[in-house]
């Protein structure tokens, strides 16, 4: 995405705050509701449904394609405290947001989640490339990098495919892009994006992943679901 393109924090329908850009009219996040898009897409239909798909006695691995505001982050770390599971989490983000955007949006209080508000600060001040320990449960690794860049292999049980829409950014949802994931995966593992065009259910199935359309959240009527058997 254009560093050069100008960038504003809006409130969207639920109340929580996502930092939109005007002229090519996209954001990190629905217009339709932030908080209400990351727990529908994310948590229910990716981090609910892996913890359900498979038993995995270690750690859940968690790859997110578009690291961003760190909402997906922030609501992963809290359900994990929830459910008292273990997630290794690795947010990738090639443009991180700066410090004042960061203060400016509302998620800590949009989720009463207070008393958790310093896992919220820290979650964006600590040093990209170096793992940190959120909690005891939750351990955070930052990766500033282009997607193009990712080369794991057979390391994640769960990709969040938060990266920006098809309108403004083609490349980023290509069979290049998604063999790229299928191959970081591991057997299991499911892929998870809030985007439902026909263009990316066949690119995520030519590369291998068993994929699904799914209710979508508020303001889409679907989204995708894909795993590797």
């Amino acid at each position: 995405m254009d560093d050069s393109l100008k960038r504003t924090i809006i409130k969207t329908s639920d109340g929580s705050t996502t930092i939109h850009f005007p002229e090519i009219n996209e954001q990190y996040h629905s217009k339709h509701g932030a908080i209400n898009e990351a727990r529908h897409v994310f948590i229910r239909h990716g981090l609910q449904y892996r913890w359900q798909l498979a038993e995995v006695s270690r750690p859940l691995d968690i790859v997110e394609i578009g690291f961003g505001t760190g909402l997906n982050a922030f609501i992963t770390f809290l359900e994990a405290l929830k459910e008292q599971r273990a997630i290794q989490y690795t947010g990738v983000e090639a443009y991180p947001v700066t410090s004042q955007e960061v203060a400016s949006l509302n998620y800590v209080a949009a989720l009463e989640a207070e008393q958790h508000r310093a896992v919220f600060d820290t979650i964006h001040a600590v040093d990209w490339e170096v793992p940190q320990e959120m909690s005891a449960s939750f351990l955070l690794t930052k990766r500033q990098q282009l997607f193009q860049e990712i080369t794991d292999k057979n390391c994640f049980d769960l990709v969040y495919f938060d990266a920006f829409g098809a309108r403004v950014q083609p490349e980023l949802w290509s069979e290049t892009i998604f063999g790229a994931m299928y191959t970081a995966l591991r057997k299991n593992g499911v892929l998870v994006t809030y985007a439902a065009k026909g263009s990316v259910r066949r690119a995520m199935q030519s590369v291998g992943f068993e994929v699904e359309r799914l209710p979508g959240p508020p303001g889409k009527r679907e989204m995708l679901r894909g795993v590797k058997r």
